[in-house]
């Protein structure tokens, strides 16, 4: 913006695939073109990628987990959305945290889900001295809600203060906020989650689509606590900078928006019932991955 204003730009829709699918047409259309540290230069310093396009972006999904819920232009395949899926959701590769004493250790410095089930909390024990405890913040969001369940306070937090602000790649999700409201016989259960930064192209979707999951199980885990039945609200997804990087540009646009162009919003969709059955063949195979690199020690950041 010429006055160096970040544009704001809100977008709603029924189904991820959709609001998702507005999310990036908004920001590619209204978006301000923002460097990034991570922009590629030349030996002359001379900048080789074109800027980011960027934006503050609030997606609000009326409808999680409706169909048609997945979108054919996400970069990736069925087989690794369901592979983050369960890292996100079942926290399948929480021991893939590196060891702070080993300089040659590759692995990660925190998973989503090991920050929202065992968020490291520092207590001064019994002979004085401090001692961190882990604190599962999922099961302290479904005992919250089941006590009040319009509380605001069913909140989690993945950013460690002191910790991250050194980390090379620290969280982009900071926090998620549930609340439940009553409607006729039973509870609607929405969430709220927040990220710092965003790749809307690259990461956005599969994001969405474990945190929508996550929201499911919380419903799930939250009507069996209480006996009461419990279906999904609303959805809102803030990210402080949602963003295309340059470099990906003209993918984006040979991808994405000639997609748009040449197909029907039918045809550039799937229902979650197609994905299905490649979910229940790919997750075994997703397991034995993580095993195998857990025997090589293979598992460093992507």
């Amino acid at each position: 913006m010429a006055d160096g204003s970040i544009p704001v730009v809100m977008v709603r829709g029924k189904s991820l695939a959709e609001t998702w699918e507005k999310s990036l047409v908004e920001l590619w259309n209204n978006g301000a073109r923002v460097r990034t540290q991570y922009d590629r230069r030349d030996a002359a310093g001379e900048y080789i990628d074109p800027a980011s396009v960027d934006c503050t972006m609030v997606m609000v999904c009326e409808e999680p987990m409706s169909d048609p819920m997945i979108h054919r232009a996400f970069p990736g395949g069925l087989e690794d959305l369901e592979e983050y899926r369960l890292e996100v959701v079942e926290g399948i590769k929480n021991h893939w945290i590196r060891d702070p004493e080993n300089p040659e250790d590759q692995r990660w410095e925190y998973t989503y889900n090991g920050r929202l089930t065992a968020y490291p909390v520092k207590k001064r024990g019994k002979n004085g001295g401090m001692m961190v405890e882990a604190f599962n913040q999922l099961d302290y969001i479904v005992e919250k809600l089941a006590q009040n369940p319009f509380t605001r306070r069913a909140i989690a937090h993945t950013w460690v203060v002191g910790e991250d602000n050194g980390y090379e790649s620290p969280p982009c999700l900071q926090g998620v906020w549930v609340r439940a409201l009553e409607v006729s016989d039973a509870l609607a259960l929405n969430m709220d989650v927040r990220f710092r930064s965003r790749d809307a192209y690259d990461a956005a979707f599969m994001n969405c689509f474990a945190l929508m999951h996550l929201q499911a199980e919380l419903g799930r885990r939250l009507s069996e606590k209480t006996g009461r039945a419990v279906r999904l609200g609303r959805y809102v997804d803030f990210a402080d900078s949602y963003h295309i990087y340059g470099r990906r540009v003209e993918d984006f646009k040979e991808r994405f928006l000639k997609l748009l162009e040449e197909r029907s919003f039918e045809d550039r969709t799937w229902p979650l019932e197609f994905a299905k059955p490649i979910f229940d063949e790919a997750r075994p195979k997703v397991l034995e991955k993580v095993r195998q690199q857990d025997a090589s020690k293979k598992c460093a950041r992507k």
